[in-house]
């Protein structure tokens, strides 16, 4: 059974910088397609950034130019860095595997964390 436990959330102003980390843990999946996710206050879960197979990333067009996701596959790790953050930022961040279908925001099926908070504050 995989496990994913996401660490390094916190309370940063406006403008300031986080770096989320993800460990995944367990073989039933081989890592290839990750992802970040987020919900915010009141707010449906939503993609933010994802790493394929082939190190292609995507990202949510609100992110795009100050978050970058990454991958560590000797650690079995996945990293969020995220710069210039903004109150909208604030969301509970889920770092995700694909266990089934494509590699896709809305089309994949994904693990979860338990997630970690992020708060922005102006």
């Amino acid at each position: 059974q995989v496990r994913l436990q996401e660490s390094g959330g916190g309370s940063v102003q406006s403008g300031g910088s986080l770096r989320l980390s993800c460990e995944l843990s367990g073989n039933s999946y081989d890592g290839s397609c990750m992802a970040w996710f987020r919900r915010g206050p009141g707010k449906e879960r939503e993609g933010v950034a994802l790493v394929n197979a082939d190190a292609d990333n995507l990202y949510l067009d609100s992110v795009k130019g100050r978050f970058a996701i990454s991958r560590d596959r000797d650690k079995n790790a996945l990293y969020l860095q995220m710069h210039s953050l903004a109150s909208e930022d604030t969301a509970v961040y889920y770092c995700a595997v694909r266990t089934m279908g494509p590699c896709s925001f809305q089309r994949g099926r994904w693990a979860w964390g338990p997630g970690t908070q992020v708060t922005v504050s102006s």
